[in-house]
């Protein structure tokens, strides 16, 4: 039987992946035999990353330091891309940030810091790669919105990242819609809270789980590999009619 899931053979740049969820999801791919690009700010943690997934998994994985909202740095990253690998198959836009505070006492600088990473980081990121897609004929870009890009909140102010992560929604359909006829697809994932190492203590505490309670029809928060069964799902050959799409991975918490 073929394995829809497969990647063998191809290339995938994932973005914020020095740490939680892009790790998570680089591993994911890996599993499934992809080569992999780790960007991320902090190049010791790249090279931990490397060397432990190219160890375990068998694949190849190079780490690139880069500031997603350096235009010229990414650009530095898809040229090492290609002088590495020739090509550039998969995108994971997961890098971003979150400033919390309510929302009258939100700086400019706060609000344009997030518009920056979450917003146009992504934007710069899809629009570079993309080109070398375009050029291929084919591309998989899979946007790391939020449950908070789709709905509002009321258990802590983060009116920057709501709507820097709703940017990302809808930029998701407008790059879906230019670019379905060069082959490639775009999607989002819109997570709700997950665990990772900078999460668990938060969402363990007594409020936190209250709130999973009463707001989550599951009654409890993600667990670790259950945001990369959506990712490899928009990555392989098992959606390649899926574009344009947002897809909440939250338990529930935006159905209620």
């Amino acid at each position: 039987m073929t394995d829809l899931f497969d990647l063998s053979g191809r290339v995938a740049v994932v973005t914020g992946a020095s740490t939680g969820l892009g790790v998570q999801m680089a591993k994911a791919f890996a599993n499934k035999g992809a080569n992999l690009v780790l960007l991320a700010r902090r190049m010791n943690l790249l090279e931990e990353n490397a060397k432990a997934i190219e160890a375990e998994f068998g694949v190849k994985v190079l780490p690139f330091a880069c500031d997603i909202t350096d235009t010229e740095k990414v650009k530095a990253a898809v040229a090492a891309t290609m002088e590495r690998f020739g090509r550039v198959d998969i995108l994971v836009n997961n890098a971003g940030t979150g400033a919390v505070a309510n929302a009258e006492d939100i700086t400019d600088e706060q609000f344009k810091h997030e518009m920056d990473i979450d917003l146009f980081g992504t934007f710069i990121c899809a629009r570079e790669f993309g080109k070398e897609m375009i050029r291929a004929g084919f591309g998989r870009i899979i946007n790391i919105a939020s449950m908070y890009g789709l709905v509002g909140n009321m258990i802590v102010g983060s009116s920057p990242y709501h709507a820097a992560k709703g940017g990302v929604v809808n930029l998701t359909r407008a790059l879906a819609a230019e670019w379905g006829k060069h082959g490639i697809t775009v999607n989002s994932i819109c997570p709700g809270y997950f665990y990772t190492d900078l999460t668990t203590a938060t969402l363990d505490s007594d409020y936190f789980q209250a709130i999973a309670k009463r707001s989550i029809p599951m009654e409890r928060y993600g667990k670790e590999g259950e945001l990369d069964t959506c990712a490899l799902f928009l990555a392989s050959p098992a959606s390649t009619y899926v574009n344009g799409q947002n897809i909440a991975v939250d338990g529930g918490y935006t159905c209620v």
